[in-house]
């Protein structure tokens, strides 16, 4: 009983310190690229800054919500093609802040003095993400 209680306890704490981790790595994501307030400038809708930060967090809950439940939606073919296109808009966003913030490595790596080790990062960066989608895809993926 002892045993069972303290494997649920070390779930309950890796669950909830992975959750904080993607949290703030989606945040500091979001941060780092900039989208928010180059939104805000682009579109020059200042007044509505508080939308943008409730539409991102109610997105994110929502978006929670969904991977963890076996909830759908059965919603008509042209509600659908209006939420790919959302869909494929915040992408293209995430894709064009991406590259404006690519110069940030290796300013950073020159800044910290460390410029040498750049294709170590990167390395590092690329071989934690391929192990990171063969482990979801081996573990927690049933295909057949």
């Amino acid at each position: 009983m002892i045993l069972n209680t303290t494997y649920v306890v070390v779930q309950i704490i890796i669950g909830f310190g992975s959750g904080l981790i993607v949290g703030s790595g989606f945040v500091a994501f979001l941060t780092v690229l900039g989208i928010i307030p180059r939104l805000v400038q682009l579109s020059k809708s200042f007044k509505s800054l508080d939308l943008y930060q409730a539409s991102v967090i109610i997105g994110a809950l929502l978006g929670t919500y969904l991977t963890f439940t076996d909830y759908t939606f059965d919603l008509p073919y042209y509600l659908l093609a209006f939420w790919g296109i959302l869909h494929g808009v915040f992408i293209g966003m995430l894709a064009a802040a991406l590259t404006e913030v690519l110069n940030v490595f290796p300013l950073l790596m020159r800044r910290l003095g460390i410029d040498k080790e750049l294709l170590w990062l990167l390395m590092a960066i690329v071989i934690g993400k391929i192990v990171g989608s063969l482990f979801h895809w081996i573990i927690f993926v049933d295909i057949i």
